[in-house]
């Protein structure tokens, strides 16, 4: 018996000192936020992702736990994103059909749309005096965090500033593509869900599904042809500028 608490003890310093606390407050923060969602019957203004990111944040900083000793385990978590940003691939593939269908407009309306999403963030950034490393933070925020990360990161920025764009530009992406859509009569949901997952990533794509399989299907595609179109042409552009 007067082994248990030094063998708790060095059980609870070996889990800490893993990657397991902070897996576990992730997916912790995850699952309560959902929770909450659902119980805040799901507004648009307040996803779960956003809930989870203010729940794991207050957490983080009430324990005493810092942002370091956190980043660290949960690189685990970041691992992840590599098989996540290949596994897009399978959502353009299965929308196949609806490119070589509808290739005009979309042809006209990506690049035009992609490159406004990060034209108008820098412009607004640098009429502010935004230093280079937050304009490079910034220039990604409308692509999936997969490969905004790695933008970021080639561009020279910080990728916790782009985390915290992609953050604001879903949640606002969201809101403001419903808003409009009533407002200019727009029912087509291939057009709205496509206007989803071309500004708001992954956070306007589950935005699309809950309004409609097609939605989602055209969220997933816009999400996916934008991820390609910025990871190619975005790092040539801002060098060049």
């Amino acid at each position: 018996m007067t082994d248990q608490p030094g063998g708790f003890n060095a059980l609870l310093a070996a889990w800490t000192a893993g990657p397991m606390l902070s897996i576990g407050l992730t997916l912790g923060a995850f699952i309560v936020a959902q929770w909450l969602f659902a119980r805040l019957r799901r507004p648009l203004w307040l996803p779960p992702v956003m809930i989870a990111a203010l729940l794991l944040a207050a957490v983080v900083a009430a324990s005493g736990l810092g942002f370091e000793r956190y980043e660290a385990g949960a690189r685990w978590l970041t691992v992840l994103l590599g098989p996540a940003t290949v596994a897009l691939g399978i959502p353009l593939y299965q929308q196949m059909h609806h490119i070589r269908a509808l290739w005009r407009p979309i042809m006209v309306t990506l690049p035009l749309a992609a490159s406004l999403a990060a034209i108008y963030a820098l412009a607004i950034a640098w009429l502010m005096g935004a230093a280079p490393m937050v304009l490079a933070s910034l220039a990604p925020k409308s692509v999936t965090a997969p490969i905004a990360m790695g933008i970021t990161e080639e561009l020279g920025g910080s990728v916790s500033l782009t985390l915290g764009g992609l953050l604001i530009t879903g949640v606002l992406a969201s809101l403001f593509v419903d808003w409009c859509a009533r407002w200019l009569r727009i029912t087509d949901h291939r057009i709205i869900g496509f206007a989803l997952g071309l500004n708001g990533h992954a956070i306007g794509t589950a935005r699309a599904f809950e309004i409609s399989h097609t939605a989602g299907a055209f969220a997933s595609l816009g999400m996916g042809l934008t991820g390609v179109f910025t990871a190619l042409f975005l790092p040539l552009a801002f060098w060049m500028i």
